[in-house]
């Protein structure tokens, strides 16, 4: 038993509200259950009930076992002063306020039927991948859609946490931002939080001074990365090294310590020195991309907008000293969705957030264009029946799982809470 399957039965009302009594023998009548804000102090705030011939307005707290009060505390803060009703599921001792007056207690077991609760357990403790796994397929499609549209938002603000954070780092600079974003997500998973600590260890304005010769950009990149350590036959190697050396010395900058970036098991053309030339020729193409990439509205105009090629020296190499078979190298479709998804709509709806703009729902658009991703947790809900048929679809059931299902929190869920009432 969880104490927010008390707060969903007396929120919906879900037992018996006819006979209630307190365990002091007092008739309870409901008028207003009160307002459930998840906030600091009582669980519902504002209730309305009648106890005996007493009306009474304040606010409702609920717990498992009464003694929870004393456990938190609750009789050294004033905040619980004004508590009406404390409900309970098992009573094992009373409550006195500061005054020394019993607060009223409501047994909620007593007076929930044995089905509720059978369904209750059977939602939440089933040894199945989710709770309601065998049931999804039954779900209403205007319920199902209106809850993904609440994951997609949710999801999107979990990631702009991270972007007001970079952009307090960065003094406000939209710009330095996004060449963050997007050297995390050149990274992809594997060398992501090195790439991210090699774009925060460059003060944007240096990238900015140096966009027009992109070798200085690919020299302070390989070299902050590490890249550039040792020696090497090729000259290509030798010239980055030389310019990444005058730099530090320019701009008087210090070779910060990151962890290495890893090249085992990525395919050659996710290297890491393939995705750096490509960041590096993409901010040698572009001075101002921030402004590009919050107009853009569709995925059309990411790919074209994006369409960049490596630095002539890695149409033919993957590493320094090893050469290839001559290809260009460009940005994959299949990788640009990725940047889409994970940079450009977070940012998009970081900035329209700034600004008191409501894009949500081109950004639904936005996502309704690009394909499905492809992974182990859409495939198991396609085996349930839910079929992700674009990126929005997608992300709302990795927002589901990730931050519902995995922590159990059906009650939260409108999904668990439809189950719980048919």
């Amino acid at each position: 038993m969880k104490e927010d399957f008390l707060h969903y039965l007396w929120k919906y009302k879900k037992f018996d509200t006819l006979n209630l009594k307190t365990v002091q023998n007092e008739s309870i009548t409901i008028i207003k259950t009160g307002d459930y804000l998840e906030l600091a102090g009582p669980d519902f705030f504002n209730a309305l009930i009648v106890i005996g011939d007493q009306k009474w307005a304040g606010n409702i707290e609920i717990h498992l076992k009464s003694s929870d009060w004393y456990l938190h505390n609750h009789e050294k803060d004033p905040a619980y002063e004004n508590v009406i009703l404390h409900i309970v599921w098992e009573n094992d001792t009373p409550i006195f306020r500061q005054n020394n007056t019993e607060i009223p207690v409501l047994v909620l077991k007593d007076y929930t039927s044995k089905e509720v609760i059978e369904n209750y357990n059977a939602l939440l403790f089933p040894k199945t991948w989710i709770s309601c796994e065998k049931q999804l397929k039954n779900i209403d499609d205007f319920i199902l859609k209106n809850w993904q549209e609440r994951l997609f938002f949710e999801r999107l603000e979990r990631k702009s946490k991270f972007v007001f954070e970079l952009l307090e780092e960065t003094n406000q600079d939209w710009e330095a931002v996004l060449f963050c974003l997007l050297a995390r997500n050149f990274g992809l998973n594997t060398n992501g939080s090195s790439f991210l600590e090699m774009s925060k260890s460059i003060s944007f304005s240096v990238i900015r001074k140096e966009s027009f010769e992109v070798e200085n950009l690919e020299a302070l990149f390989f070299g902050n990365l590490a890249l550039l350590d040792g020696e090497k036959e090729d000259e290509y190697f030798k010239d980055l090294k030389f310019r990444y050396f005058f730099l530090l010395h320019k701009y008087q900058l210090e070779k910060p310590f990151i962890n290495p970036v890893q090249f085992f098991k990525h395919r050659p053309d996710n290297f890491p020195t393939i995705r750096l030339s490509q960041l590096a020729n993409l901010y040698h193409k572009y001075q101002n991309l921030f402004y590009k990439i919050i107009a853009l509205k569709s995925a059309k105009n990411v790919y074209e907008l994006l369409s960049i090629l490596v630095s002539p020296y890695w149409q033919n190499h993957y590493q320094f000293d090893k050469e290839s078979p001559k290809k260009a190298k460009t940005l994959s479709k299949s990788f640009l969705d990725l940047i889409i998804i994970n940079t450009i709509i977070p940012i998009q709806f970081a900035y329209s957030t700034i600004m008191g703009d409501a894009i949500l729902e081109d950004l639904i658009d936005f996502m309704n264009e690009v394909v499905p991703e492809k992974n182990a947790v859409i495939d198991k809900f396609e085996s349930f029946g839910i079929k992700a048929k674009n990126a929005f679809e997608t992300q709302t059931l990795l927002e589901l799982k990730n931050e519902y299902c995995n922590n159990k929190a059906c009650l939260k869920c409108a999904i668990g809470m439809e189950l719980l009432k048919n």
